[in-house]
């Protein structure tokens, strides 16, 4: 081992490891990363490889690759000891080299293309438009719903609705290698009617053939493709079995079934019946390394913990119980939250959601000390705030504590995270922070520039697309005068027609000009007499009554500029864009948010010939929505460092916070909604207010799909009764997400809650059991407590 490298004695127990199969439970801060590093280095370096021969480690996101390459070389003098030793793989770029080896063999060509979520997503929608255009979901809507509620639902709910649905779906019959014709078949040979298998075949089946059309994959049939392949080609998996004689796996609480079934293939198990899609044989090298409390992709994924928890019971295994992220007394809460769930939940049927082992300290020989034990580091704020009142009192004590080491070096400063349970309100908390002149970092769906440069492209283009709209021109006039009606209004009126800007007064009564015109514009009959009048000098009547002076030479100069926005239509979509940057924006950050999302819209128009200007806007409308990841200014594909922060404030959510960790922490929104308990007063957000009888309808159809795999006569679909067991993994998740929530906090743990939209959200049993016990044990007995329960540490 490298000198800067002092294993601790669970961590020498795993270096022990000579072969065979190993599970390991790493608790937060375990240090799993380093392990696995130190492991495929030992490996390398005892010449366990013949020629030919590499260590494959697989984990979960492209950023965990660079730090695995990184780590692993360290292990070594120079890289040439390790060249062509080992091979760092995502699964999915697994999947793509084993399915671009013999591409023919599963019927792709040779030169198949990988579509993104993005662009999968746009097809999925599609097919999901064309499914609402010929069919009805009405049987599952309430029927106390009047008629005009119910057509605005069917407007504005059930396109997303549906969408979501198809999505799981297709993910799980993708799994569970159903493709639409076998699926088909299955329908088929039903005895009874299933209605959102239907739906969810349909779908599923359009999807896929445009797919087919563009010759491409999406990241889940590259999985289905890659164990199709190793399943039906023993030559290829042989070989391949030889090339990987290692297989270390990070991540594992997040793994399903098909990427189990992988790996296990190549590490040599046995190829078990098709109805019994197990791990197979204990045979071959598979080291599985994670932590099933950190499971908390399951409502989103295929994933199931319960997949490593099998594992762990089943082969040898070793516990990674040591940490030195946190203070003793954070390590003393994430335990008792562990023991009341597996002892005392109210629900017993949720008592498997977390387990052993507890996080310890580490020796005192270690590195990496924990921090000093502070029992005042962790507050949990009773009050019952507004859903308001959380945001300022949270963003008031963020600004207190930034504030009392401005004065320090940037080396010394903190670091510091608001961690919320959803992206909406992390948004929400960046502007109220950015109200009390904090600029925090947003580690959430897209940056509040990405969103505003969207937002404002939207606006354009959406005039573009149907240019009689005076409302629509209204909107491009705000866009255009962005340092009025935008985020950035309290920077002054300085350019255009602000030739007195620099003298206060007259910039103010500017300013009050200018507010009046998004007014004018919108109350004009006919906007052509506007901007193409027959006489050029009547553009003016089509206002109406305007006596100033500073309006008038306004509306002459935005005339001008619409009028080559309108000529610019003819240009590709991203020359458009950039046409329409260059006259609304003028920092550097903005421009180039504006080329990179040219870049998005030219490729979706390439992708989709058929779509005009009101698609691609509606594109953008997405991203400045946050409604989803905008691809190329993400930090899951370069890594997030709080390290490189300090002093600042990461606004993220806690789903997103995994991995990372932070000197203090604020938990916002740990109410009863956002963390049910499966009590009688909770609420599920998956269990939309419109769906009759309180029906999950995803839940629901994934339930018809497993029916249709199932020959037993007892395991036929009951509605409802995949509702309710989605409520108890949804509790279940919610409690390992709290858990990670707390173990992202090295020193301080501030934890609040709010009363939600409709005023009557309590805060969740978890926090509530968390807060008695705290001011039970808190301050003067959480050393004593934890000292006793692990004595010697």
């Amino acid at each position: 081992m490298t000198p800067n490298f002092t294993p601790r004695p669970s961590q020498q127990n795993i270096l022990r490891y000579n072969g065979g199969r190993l599970g390991i439970a790493a608790v937060p801060g375990a240090g799993k990363t380093h392990i696995l590093s130190a492991l495929a280095a030992k490996i390398i370096r005892e010449g366990d490889l013949q020629d030919g021969q590499e260590v494959l480690i697989v984990t979960l996101v492209n950023s965990a690759v660079d730090n695995f390459d990184k780590r692993i070389k360290q292990f070594f003098n120079s890289p040439i000891e390790s060249l062509y030793k080992y091979r760092v793989r995502t699964l999915h770029g697994l999947a793509h080299d084993i399915v671009r080896e013999k591409p023919a063999r599963v019927g792709l060509e040779e030169r198949f293309s990988i579509i993104d979520e993005r662009e999968a997503g746009f097809i999925r929608r599609e097919s999901v438009n064309a499914w609402l255009a010929s069919n009805s979901l009405d049987d599952y809507l309430d029927p106390a719903l009047d008629n005009s509620k119910q057509d605005w639902i069917r407007r504005s709910q059930l396109p997303d609705l549906v969408d979501s649905l198809a999505l799981a779906f297709i993910r799980s019959a993708k799994d569970r290698l159903l493709t639409p014709e076998s699926l088909r078949a299955k329908l088929d040979a039903s005895f009874a009617p299933l209605p959102l298998a239907e739906l969810g075949y349909s779908i599923y089946a359009d999807y896929q053939r445009a797919l087919a059309y563009r010759g491409a994959v999406d990241f889940d049939d590259l999985i289905r493709y890659a164990l199709t392949l190793l399943e039906s080609d023993e030559e290829f998996l042989e070989r391949l079995h030889y090339r990987y004689p290692y297989i270390l796996e990070d991540e594992a609480q997040d793994s399903s079934q098909t990427q189990e079934r992988i790996l296990a293939l190549l590490s040599g198990g046995s190829l078990p019946s098709p109805l019994r899609r197990g791990v197979g044989g204990e045979v071959g090298n598979w080291v599985r390394v994670g932590d099933p409390n950190q499971a908390i992709f399951e409502t989103f994924t295929t994933a199931s913990p319960e997949l490593l928890r099998k594992f762990i019971r089943e082969n040898p295994s070793q516990d990674m119980p040591e940490s030195g992220r946190s203070q003793p007394s954070i390590l003393a809460l994430a335990n008792h939250l562990i023991d009341w769930v597996m002892t005392a939940h109210p629900d017993p049927n949720v008592r498997t959601a977390l387990s052993l082992p507890h996080i310890i300290p580490v020796p005192e020989n270690d590195p990496q000390q924990n921090p000093p034990e502070n029992p005042e580091g962790i507050k949990f704020i009773s009050k019952k705030y507004t859903p308001e009142n959380e945001l300022e009192a949270v963003a008031k004590s963020v600004k207190n504590f930034v504030d009392s080491f401005a004065e320090f070096p940037d080396e010394e400063k903190p670091t510091i995270a608001v961690l919320v349970p959803r992206n909406q309100r992390g948004v929400e908390v960046v502007n109220e922070l950015r109200k009390r002149g904090i600029e925090p970092i947003e580690l959430i769906s897209s940056t509040t520039e990405t969103r505003a440069a969207a937002g404002s492209l939207n606006y354009l283009l959406s005039y573009l697309a149907d240019p009689q709209s005076a409302r629509k021109l209204s909107k491009a006039y705000e866009v255009w005068r962005r340092d009025v009606f935008g985020s950035n209004k309290n920077a002054g009126t300085e350019r255009r027609s602000a030739q007195n800007a620099d003298q206060e007064q007259d910039a103010a009564a500017l300013r009050q000009h200018i507010e009046q015109i998004p007014s004018l514009l919108r109350k004009m009959v006919n906007v052509e007499n506007f901007i193409a009048p027959s006489q050029a000098d009547e553009w003016l009547a089509a206002i109406g009554e305007v006596d100033s002076p500073q309006v008038i030479e306004e509306l002459s100069v935005f005339r001008v500029n619409v009028q080559r926005w309108l000529n610019a239509v003819a240009l590709p979509i991203d020359q458009l864009v950039l046409t329409l940057a260059q006259d609304v924006f003028s920092g550097a950050s903005d421009l180039a948010l504006a080329y990179k999302l040219a870049l998005v819209l030219r490729k979706a128009a390439d992708d989709h010939a058929d779509w005009r200007l009101p698609e691609l806007a509606s594109e953008l409308a997405v991203i400045a929505k946050n409604e989803r990841r905008f691809i190329g200014f993400s930090d899951d594909d370069s890594g997030f460092d709080p390290e490189r922060h300090r002093g600042k404030v990461v606004v993220t959510t806690m789903h997103k916070a995994k991995g990372l960790e932070w000197d203090r922490v604020y938990m916002m929104s740990v109410n009863n909604y956002d963390f049910p308990s499966n009590m009688p007063n909770d609420r599920f957000i998956s269990e939309k207010w419109f769906v009759r009888s309180g029906l999950n309808l995803e839940a629901e159809a994934l339930e018809q799909l497993k029916a249709l795999e199932s020959n037993s006569e007892y395991d036929w679909y009951e509605e409802g009764t995949a509702t309710m067991r989605s409520r108890l993994d949804y509790v279940k998740e919610r409690l390992r997400l709290l858990y990670v929530g707390i173990t992202r906090a090295k020193k301080d743990l501030i934890v609040t809650w709010n009363s939600g939209r409709q005023g009557d959200a309590t805060p969740s049993l978890a926090m509530s059991e968390l807060m008695g016990w705290w001011e039970e044990v808190g301050p003067s007995r959480a050393e004593f407590r934890f000292t006793k329960k692990y004595p010697g540490k």
